[in-house]
């Protein structure tokens, strides 16, 4: 909310001004803090904020975060106190929504909560992860030791990331390029080459007659076409979203040819490296089992971590319920009863998220270079198709004449 307000400051100059802030204390604290004493204070216009209807705004981008926590660690390393620190950083960063947190964070901290007690209340920004490591950090004394491991996982997930929309890029642009130059096609140009042909009273082939059928279809109901597009994916999208349909569409994924095995790397690595980070933090390993489930991205994988986390509950290894699901790589199963009965589970992950990193970026590396040629060929025959249907037609008539 903004407040409008009239203050003094320490040489008693009036000031007037608009201040944010949850509430009209919070507020008047924010104004205390930069030194100005309160005459009146009142809330002002409401304004329209757009992340209240849009949920996703509410959150803070990767590379916000991982700059955030990488810059917090530097601070705290060096001895700044973690209240001056957040007042560092509320001007360093770039994300008005990260800033809004960071003033509440201070204000909280102020009143007495801890670091992790305070971002626990912001889950749109600061994942279960983040807050189990933060709260071992604030336990162990190693706070600065658990936001350097923080940023490095998320500096992985980035580039991660990153490189799966850099390999997506080049294939979406051209397949996008082909549909919206299909829909001029059959808008502006293949009607008035069609009628050309139909006039001529030849016989068309099949490829033509096909061509003529859809280019009807999409100029008479090319309304009905976008919005049936347009609410197959709102529906789709919200499928997904619910507890059954988001099982069923990851237990898909993982069976896709080439992409499901992408996948289950990926959630192999992402599994692995996070549990890895949480053992080392010395978190127990049912809580960090319960962490990592709601981390790793997949319905199917958050199931059998959590039926892992309640068999070592009653005394058995991990090891042996992943070895018991098909889902799970026998080697993934194999390498942590190693882990387990060695002592050294966090090792072995760490090795186990340091392969499966490595595969998956050369599957990626090898699917991107597979993509040029397969896409080639695709125009290639969308090429063809417009020869076949229209040009041929076209040469024919012109002979025959």
């Amino acid at each position: 909310m903004l407040f409008d307000y009239r203050a003094k400051d320490q040489e008693g100059v009036i000031k007037k001004g608009v201040v944010e802030a949850e509430s009209e204390t919070q507020a008047s604290e924010v104004l205390f803090r930069n030194g100005l004493t309160v005459l009146s204070i009142e809330q002002g216009a409401a304004d329209f904020d757009l992340a209240k209807y849009i949920p996703f705004l509410n959150g803070v981008s990767r590379k916000e975060l991982v700059l955030f926590s990488r810059q917090l660690s530097t601070l705290i390393n060096a001895r700044v106190p973690i209240l001056q620190s957040l007042d560092i950083l509320v001007d360093q960063v770039s994300s008005r929504r990260l800033r809004e947190v960071i003033r509440e964070m201070i204000s909280d901290i102020e009143g007495g909560k801890s670091l992790s007690e305070t971002i626990a209340r912001f889950p749109s920004v600061f994942s279960n992860l983040y807050v189990s490591l933060i709260k071992s950090g604030e336990l162990s004394g190693t706070l600065d030791k658990s936001l350097i491991y923080i940023a490095d996982q998320q500096e992985k997930d980035y580039d991660l990331i990153s490189k799966l929309r850099g390999a997506m890029a080049y294939p979406i642009f051209i397949i996008s390029a082909i549909f919206i130059v299909g829909a001029l096609m059959f808008t502006f140009v293949l009607p008035q080459m069609l009628s050309v042909l139909q006039e001529a009273g030849a016989q068309l082939p099949l490829t033509t007659r096909i061509l003529i059928f859809f280019t009807n279809i999409f100029r008479k109901y090319w309304v009905l076409l976008i919005l049936g597009f347009l609410g197959a994916i709102t529906g789709f999208v919200l499928y997904i979203r619910s507890s059954g349909g988001r099982i069923i569409w990851d237990a898909f994924k993982l069976k896709v040819p080439i992409l499901g095995k992408l996948l289950q790397k990926i959630y192999m690595d992402r599994f692995a490296r996070n549990l890895s980070t949480l053992v080392a933090g010395g978190i127990p390993i049912v809580q960090a089992l319960d962490t990592v489930a709601e981390v790793v991205g997949n319905r199917i994988y958050r199931e059998i971590i959590l039926e892992a986390a309640k068999e070592v509950e009653t005394g058995k290894s991990i090891g042996a319920v992943f070895i018991a699901r098909k889902e799970v790589p026998k080697i993934v199963g194999q390498m942590i009863e190693v882990g387990e009965q060695t002592g050294e589970l966090d090792v072995i992950l760490g090795k186990l998220a340091n392969f499966y990193g490595k595969e998956v970026e050369n599957m990626i590396a090898t699917m991107t270079n597979l993509l040029e040629p397969v896409i080639m060929i695709l125009l290639g025959l969308a090429v063809a198709v417009m020869v076949a249907g229209i040009l041929l037609p076209i040469y024919n008539v012109a002979s025959v004449q």
